[in-house]
């Protein structure tokens, strides 16, 4: 093969290889592996899953095709004969910028898991331009900025496939382009892509402001428009229609080249709706098989038994509620039939509370996905109950067939055997190959909990990835760290119910102690990465916390031997790939109750990394899986979490009055140290929303995880007993891996396989 490749490669650079800059032989690679890919794509199964999502976080694909195709080793060998070095050709390769966190990260795990499992299915998403946004930092604030990635020559491929698309007043035109999704020594399935004919990216300068009323421009632009006005919370609904029109049209197009008659859909296709961004292409289908002349009741019918929805979030303001004036403006054409699946609804049941428009005249897209659909999955156990108990309860008396579970998975090709190269090479020798195809096989790792070989082997390894992490943050952001420093790392999207301000809060304390002689035996570097919505005052308020953090404290010569702040800027997939392997202790410390699952705490855990957490999400199974020797559980429970909301009876000011540590960490938020150097309206506006609501009750677990964090930063000094514990980790990750996420989501819903 390799023999092949290189003849392949030269041939597509035309030149040898010893002469070829990266750049050239980067779109060498980029071309045979699209041809290779094609190769093993398939149209066999009747039946076909079509996973639409508003998000597909995929990250730089050339060395993960490589992998899934087969050929990685053989071609970072064949490069290293020349010279060459095949981490320096995918710097070349840009980040497609079409996903913002674990939700469209989730989306490409699971779309590589289809192909791996050898599934019919395929992923619909939109073509952003720009995507979520670039990151920068500038006096200590986020700051937006675009953030281009497609080129002439990528991964995408221009089809014919095109759609006109109406809205209320004019029509676009659509154009789909596909990406390859490679399966791990299996099939080539298709994410689809769709893109507007009329966009115009120099309607955007150097931020991200641009005309957002001029829909045949822009709808394409920018992954989650602002919506802090009403132009972009309209911006959004045209989005989502665009999405799922093509996507309808798509479906319909493909199950009818296959025999289908319509009335019989459902044996032709399986529509999983990813959140709720998709929920229109329920009365989009109706629209469309009515057109086709099927009565409403038999299209009702046929797409009840078509579509399924995943719920991601128990946050209710997360739930999209559409005023029906947007829908009348956007999408006339189907408020007809939203209005008669509400008529429906309501004769049907007298409880307001499942009403798809209510009195307010919102349309509830998750409610029209629970009627009109005919699976509604959680993302993880404790996910699912609290959907089941409490935020969907009323939903599930009337449908509990309906609901059920599946937990989330990462997949092990990108977020090990790519990422943790040393770490996936050491497991093949130890425990041999058959982990990639089947996760459950890291539990042989068990039988050398107590080998001291191994476990220094693992620490070795973990040290070497610290190592890359830190050379890395100085070559990129001029940071230097202590690579014999513990590292605490905490990167996620930037929401304050994942509670970086805790972390931030703790990191004050530490500061604080130091200052006053007291120094930890091991120095402390903690890194976060996140980025916040334009329009999330708070969140960008909380990044100003850690930013001003970061510059006191780094440049304190008395501090800074025995703590690090470092916030990584524009924190995306590829920094991801450095960070998690790199990791000791995984902060996974969301308000229980309030994270659906998390997949990044999946992927710490694969690598290593301890979690410090609370019983909230997926750490519920992690804890189930490691025991409570390897995890560092804090904080309240969900069930008294929730409790506090029903009564409304917690009181922030409470914690912070009746306690000095605390009152001294946020009162330091305020003080003459930070204020000197940050900004007064972000750092005062933080310090009182902490003091007077605090929604998500951050003083509340502040004490008990400070405690928790002093009890792991000690056991972290008895190194063998720490190794014992990340081997642990890594050898229970099994579960989470999307592939079995991915079969029980064909046993129990898509039913592919019959």
């Amino acid at each position: 093969m390799s023999v092949e490749v290189r003849e392949l490669l030269e041939k597509k650079c035309g030149n040898n290889i010893a002469a070829c800059t990266n750049e050239q032989l980067y779109y060498g690679l980029l071309a045979i592996v699209k041809d290779f890919a094609k190769e093993k794509e398939s149209h066999e199964g009747k039946k076909k899953i079509y996973y639409i999502s508003a998000e597909f976080l995929i990250g730089k694909l050339l060395s993960n095709n490589l992998i899934n195709l087969g050929i990685y080793d053989e071609v970072e060998s064949m490069l290293k004969q020349y010279g060459k070095n095949i981490n320096l050709i995918e710097q070349v390769e840009p980040e497609p910028s079409l996903g913002n966190g674990g939700l469209g990260r989730l989306a490409a795990c699971f779309l590589d898991s289809m192909a791996t499992l050898g599934l019919n299915g395929d992923g619909i998403g939109l073509n952003y331009h720009f995507g979520l946004f670039l990151q920068t930092f500038e006096n200590h604030l986020q700051k937006e900025r675009k953030n281009p990635w497609i080129e002439t020559e990528s991964w995408l491929t221009r089809t014919d496939v095109t759609y006109p698309v109406q809205f209320g007043g004019f029509t676009v035109w659509s154009r789909m382009y596909d990406l390859d999704v490679t399966g791990f020594e299996n099939r080539t399935n298709k994410l689809h892509l769709f893109d507007i004919e009329t966009v115009d990216e120099s309607l955007v300068g150097d931020g991200i402001n641009f005309n957002k009323a001029d829909i045949a421009k822009n709808l394409t632009l920018f992954l989650y428009p602002d919506d802090s006005d009403e132009a972009g919370r309209l911006l959004r609904v045209y989005q989502q229609y665009f999405m799922v029109s093509n996507a309808a049209r798509l479906i319909l197009a493909e199950c009818e080249s296959k025999g289908c008659n319509l009335y019989d859909l459902p044996e032709y296709a399986a529509i999983q709706i990813n959140d709720t961004h998709p929920s229109m292409v329920i009365p989009e289908l109706i629209r469309l098989l009515m057109e086709k002349g099927i009565r409403m009741g038999d299209a009702i019918d046929i797409v009840s038994k078509t579509c399924a929805y995943t719920n991601h979030t128990i946050l209710a303001e997360a739930l999209e509620k559409w005023p029906m004036d947007y829908l009348n403006k956007a999408v006339p054409q189907l408020m007809p039939i939203i209005r008669e699946l509400d008529t429906i609804v309501k004769d049907k049941f007298h409880d307001k509370s499942v009403a798809i428009i209510d009195d307010e005249n919102r349309v509830h897209m998750a409610h029209m996905d629970i009627h009109y659909g005919y699976s509604v999955n959680g993302v993880a156990y404790l996910h699912t109950e609290i959907l089941k108990k409490n935020e969907l309860n009323h939903f599930y008396k009337i449908y509990p067939e309906k609901f059920n579970n599946k937990t989330n998975g990462v997949t092990f090709r990108r977020w090990l055997m790519h990422c943790n190269k040393g770490l996936s090479r050491y497991l093949d020798e130890v425990i041999g190959t058959g982990w990639h195809k089947d996760a459950d096989e890291l539990e042989k790792l068990l039988s050398f909990e107590n080998d001291k070989t191994v476990l220094h082997k693992l620490l070795e390894i973990k040290k070497e990835n610290k190592h890359a992490l830190a050379v890395y943050l100085k070559e990129t952001q001029g940071v230097e760290i202590d690579e014999n420093s513990i590292f605490d790392i905490q990167i996620k999207r930037l929401h304050e119910y994942k509670r970086q301000q805790m972390n931030a809060l703790y990191v004050i304390h530490k500061y604080l102690e130091i200052k006053k002689g007291k120094t930890p035996a091991t120095p402390i570097t903690v890194i976060f990465g996140a980025k916040a919505a334009p329009a999330y005052v708070i969140a960008k308020d909380i990044i100003h916390l850690i930013l001003c953090l970061q510059e006191i404290i780094n440049k304190d010569p008395k501090v800074s031997p025995y703590l690090k702040v470092v916030m990584v800027e524009n924190y995306n997939v590829t920094k991801a790939e450095k960070l998690i392997p790199a990791c000791d202790i995984s902060e996974q410390i969301s308000l229980a109750s309030k994270e659906a699952s998390g997949t990044g705490n999946m992927k710490f855990m694969l690598n290593g990394a301890v979690t410090l957490g609370t019983m909230d999400g997926a750490n519920v199974e992690i804890a189930d899986l490691v025991g409570k020797d390897n995890i560092y559980i804090f904080g309240e429970s969900s069930d008294t979490v929730i409790e506090h909301y029903e009564k409304g009876d917690y009181v922030s000011r409470d914690f912070y009055e009746s306690d000095e540590e605390i009152k001294e960490a946020v009162d330091f938020i305020v003080s003459d140290d930070l204020l000197n150097i940050g900004q007064r309206e972000n750092l005062e506006r933080l310090y009182y929303e902490l003091l007077n609501k605090d929604w998500f009750m951050t003083l509340l677990d502040y004490k008990d995880y400070a405690a928790k964090k002093e009890e792991i930063y000690q056991d972290y000094e008895d190194r063998d007993a720490w190794a014992k514990k990340m081997l642990v980790n890594t050898a229970k990750a099994g579960f989470f891996s999307s592939d079995r996420t991915i079969a029980e989501y064909d046993k129990d819903i898509w039913k592919l396989k019959g």
